[in-house]
């Protein structure tokens, strides 16, 4: 159960770190698409919020300690913080990017559970997540052409 725990708190803090990079964004995006980027970036950290909360209280539910640090979320996390001053389209492209390692690292995660734990519960909760942030992407990258 170890290591399904560290890989959840792995995507935690990418959840984590995703959701504070988002809000910079949000913040700070500039440009002709100011209006549907700034609404987006919000959405988006709307889920992460979601979505680590979602995680957090799994691994609780497993008996696993979640992280809940910025510091441990820093140290854990496969996600680095957003750039100063990055254009609309380094926002999109860092986004797309960002939730694709997401993916990557939730599916890993989903195989751990499913696999080595054999924990259904965790892996569908885990593979719930892969879909939305799928269904995000496309629609990112449809916005950047």
């Amino acid at each position: 159960m170890k290591k399904l725990h560290d890989a959840m708190n792995v995507q935690l803090s990418n959840w984590t770190v995703m959701y504070v990079k988002l809000h910079h964004f949000h913040w700070y995006v500039k440009g002709p698409h100011f209006p549907v980027l700034h609404a987006k970036f919000e959405e988006l950290y709307d889920m992460c919020a979601l979505k680590l909360d979602e995680l957090a209280e799994r691994l609780l539910a497993i008996g696993g300690r979640p992280a809940s640090t910025m510091k441990e979320y820093l140290d854990l996390s496969t996600i680095k913080e957003g750039s100063k001053n990055p254009t609309e389209e380094d926002m999109l492209s860092a986004t797309i990017k960002d939730l694709s390692a997401l993916v990557e690292g939730l599916q890993q995660t989903a195989k751990i559970a499913e696999e080595e734990a054999e924990d259904a519960a965790t892996a569908d909760l885990i593979t719930g997540q892969v879909e939305e942030l799928q269904k995000q992407i496309w629609m990112l990258k449809a916005t950047l052409g």
